[in-house]
């Protein structure tokens, strides 16, 4: 058993992720195991977005392949994938004056019948989505009602719920003030460390990346880099990668300024 525990999760092999006739991303080869949480990083139009789209099965890779639980996701159906991976994508959705427990209900979908009628164990997968990421007490609010914050708590609880081994999320942090991107990703990491999840995220945040991450993926030069947050500084990937940004990177603080002249 603790052998089959250390087989990663998520395992991507030789991916190229772009469109027919213009790759983003080559030679993208990259696990991630139960427990783990892992941020992907790059200046804008990198490939961040795509790239885990393709890892969602949303997007076409181009060549390579991803195995989720030793399953390749090109063979599953859409039904066995929305079970083994939760999603959270950029924006907030506009879902009107609906309750908090039912927006979290939402993420048994791929586990109820064609009816879509909870069962006992589905209930209690959601109050402890909803215990796990703090949300308990939003259960009888509106979704429309919340902030920001609150809005993507639920969202992540909703992906929680879902009871899937891997997570996947678009920028969760976008449109956040420095304490929630703090309060976000240390859940995250709470919930892959109690749970045992895969946690897989995209982040302009680098500073809270690398303060609260396990692994660092770095987009540049159309190739991933990946690493500790602390191998990231000292290969210095991090300041070829975002000098192209005209942003120099700062090893002593984890942070990017703007390159004076």
């Amino acid at each position: 058993m603790g052998r089959l525990r250390m087989k990663p999760l998520l395992a991507i092999e030789d991916l190229v992720v772009g469109h027919p006739g213009v790759v983003l991303l080559k030679d993208v080869s990259f696990t991630l195991k139960a427990g783990e949480v892992a941020a992907i990083v790059g200046v804008n139009g990198s490939g961040k977005s795509t790239l885990l789209r393709t890892v969602l099965g949303l997007h076409p890779p181009l060549a390579g392949s991803i195995t989720i639980m030793d399953e390749d996701l090109a063979a599953l159906s859409v039904k066995a994938r929305s079970r083994s991976i939760g999603a959270v994508l950029t924006g907030r959705p506009r879902i009107g004056a609906i309750d908090v427990r039912t927006v979290v209900a939402l993420g048994r979908h791929p586990w109820t019948g064609h009816m879509g009628r909870l069962s006992a164990v589905d209930h209690e997968r959601v109050e402890n989505a909803m215990t796990s990421t703090g949300t308990q007490d939003l259960a009888n609010r509106t979704f429309d009602s919340l902030s920001d914050g609150e809005a993507q708590k639920v969202q992540l609880a909703r992906a929680v719920a879902q009871d899937t081994p891997l997570l996947v999320l678009d920028e969760p942090t976008a449109h956040l003030d420095v304490v929630n991107r703090v309060v976000l990703v240390t859940l995250l990491r709470e919930i892959a460390r109690s749970l045992q999840r895969g946690v897989l995220l995209s982040t302009h945040d680098l500073t809270t990346a690398m303060d609260l991450c396990d692994r660092i993926l770095v987009i540049h030069d159309r190739a991933l880099w990946s690493g500790t947050p602390a191998e990231a500084i000292t290969s210095g990937i991090l300041s070829r990668a975002f000098a192209a940004d005209g942003s120099h990177f700062d090893p002593n603080t984890s942070t990017l300024r703007g390159t004076t002249h």
